[in-house]
């Protein structure tokens, strides 16, 4: 079963304007319940292309430990709805630690928590 806190290849085409698409590695941010009895899947797009998180909706997690060819990037900005069968292999589960942060960057995004101005 998927779960939340697994990233999986995904098909994400066909996309409009900006949203990430091709076969991309994916964050399944969705509860487990939805994750069981759901044709669908909430996840968030994953890039190697930036060196390191720009954004604070964004989650940096490394190759080594984690299962991930290279060094990446969560983009908790780039939130979509999939079907499942849009899923392909399984390419690793993140601990809870990345998923804390996963969290709280996931509710920057969505606007249930405030971003903090960096007081200079």
């Amino acid at each position: 079963m998927v779960k939340r806190g697994d990233i999986y290849f995904a098909d994400l085409s066909p996309v409009v304007g900006s949203e990430q698409g091709g076969t991309r590695p994916v964050l399944v941010i969705q509860n487990n319940l939805g994750n069981h009895f759901s044709p669908t899947i909430i996840v968030a797009a994953i890039t190697a292309k930036m060196a390191k998180p720009k954004l604070p909706t964004h989650i940096g997690i490394k190759a080594t430990g984690t299962g991930i060819e290279r060094d990446s990037v969560i983009l908790l900005e780039q939130i979509r709805t999939i079907d499942k069968s849009r899923l392909k292999e399984k390419v690793c589960h993140l601990n809870r630690g990345i998923m804390a942060d996963v969290d709280h960057a996931l509710k920057i995004s969505v606007g249930i928590e405030a971003l903090t101005p960096v007081a200079k």
